[in-house]
């Protein structure tokens, strides 16, 4: 095989994978096994007109395994229409027999590369067949255009959504990276206490043993708190990258928020953010900040976006609220993604939706132990 075919043939099913069934599928399903049956008996003069609404309504099920079986259920359709077409002298000329054009799309869109060289040659050998018998020059054309048609419709979809994945992915990796930082600046800060507590309590060990007993206490809770976030950047982050490290911003940086405008910008805090870990207040700073970001963008005739963060002894709620347009629900963008990316990693959850009353609005839940463990 040349490189090309040889790229086709090995080419993995599409990802992200889809989902097995959906209740639209049955809602697909209901609705056209109903209409084969009025479309065959409104129209007598089709030829063998039962037959083919039979053998339809018999192949609606592999709709229901289009997108986990997509070759197997293309096969099993163009077949069963092939082997019945010989026998019966005719194709099948109920409108309804368009459904079939579904399995071609979810070979092309979901399939592997096999699968989709398969259902190739499995549409390819059913429309010679129809070709081989009586039929028209705009027939034929109509038919080849209809099958060119949905496999360019579904390749583009499915490169499109190709790229998408490797766009969040990078997303996530450049997420991870800069909390990396972070994290590593925090442990630095953490070490260099460490490392002056221990002068401090050599020099002062024999003339004051109770500095150097208080040395020693706060020593053994800075080394806490950095073998914690140590543990925190050892199992969420595996590549750190080589990148200049900045001082971390935290819960007290939000105010920076409000420098920038319109729409202005409102920062309530409540609780204290002395005790929370560095990780947790960088994440966030930085899931406020993305937010912000975000309604200044996006959100219509906004004048006020609401920073509220609530400090509990377990957990940080943080919710930023702008006053905008309802807006619908739309897909989740890169920085939406960035921002669960961030609350997951930490053991926490992030949502961004309209508002029931008007707006958008961000919340996230951080557990204070998220950033420890």
């Amino acid at each position: 095989m040349t490189s090309p075919v040889r790229a086709l043939w090995n080419t993995p099913a599409a990802v992200p994978a889809p989902p097995a069934r959906v209740w639209r599928d049955w809602v697909l399903v209901g609705v056209l096994g109903p209409l084969i049956v009025v479309e065959a008996a409104a129209r007598p003069e089709v030829p063998g007109r039962w037959i083919w609404a039979a053998v339809l309504v018999a192949l609606l099920p592999t709709l229901l395994w289009r997108r986990t079986r997509p070759f197997t259920m293309l096969a099993i359709a163009f077949a069963a229409t092939s082997v019945v077409g010989l026998f019966a002298g005719a194709d099948p000329q109920l409108y309804t027999t368009a459904y079939v054009i579904v399995l071609l799309y979810a070979v092309m869109r979901w399939g592997s590369g096999r699968a989709m060289v398969g259902g190739g040659l499995v549409v390819t050998g059913g429309w010679l067949v129809s070709v081989l018998r009586p039929t028209t020059p705009g027939d034929v054309v109509g038919s080849l255009a209809v099958i060119v048609s949905t496999c360019s419709i579904a390749a583009a979809l499915r490169w499109r959504a190709a790229v998408r994945a490797r766009e969040l992915d990078r997303v996530r990796l450049l997420e991870r990276a800069e909390l990396a930082r972070e994290l590593h600046d925090t442990v630095a800060h953490h070490v260099s206490a460490i490392a002056i507590q221990a002068q401090a309590g050599t020099v002062l060990g024999a003339d004051d043993p109770d500095a150097a007993t208080a040395a020693l206490r706060v020593i053994e809770d800075e080394a806490a708190r950095t073998l914690s976030e140590m543990r925190s950047m050892v199992r969420v982050l595996r590549q750190a990258g080589d990148a200049d490290l900045e001082p971390s911003p935290g819960i007290a940086e939000l105010d920076r928020l409000t420098a920038a405008g319109p729409p202005a910008v409102q920062v309530t805090v409540t609780g204290s953010a002395g005790a929370l870990p560095s990780p947790l207040g960088t994440t966030v700073f930085r899931i406020a900040q993305e937010a912000v970001t975000n309604a200044r963008r996006h959100a219509r005739h906004a004048t006020l976006v609401d920073v509220t963060v609530g400090i509990a002894p377990d957990r940080v709620r943080l919710e930023v609220r702008d006053d905008g347009e309802a807006a619908a629900s739309v897909r989740p963008g890169f920085g939406i993604t960035g921002m669960i990316e961030r609350a997951t990693m930490l053991g926490g959850a992030c949502t961004a939706g309209p508002a029931p009353d008007g707006g958008w609005v961000v919340a996230a839940e951080l557990p204070t132990s998220g950033a420890r463990a």
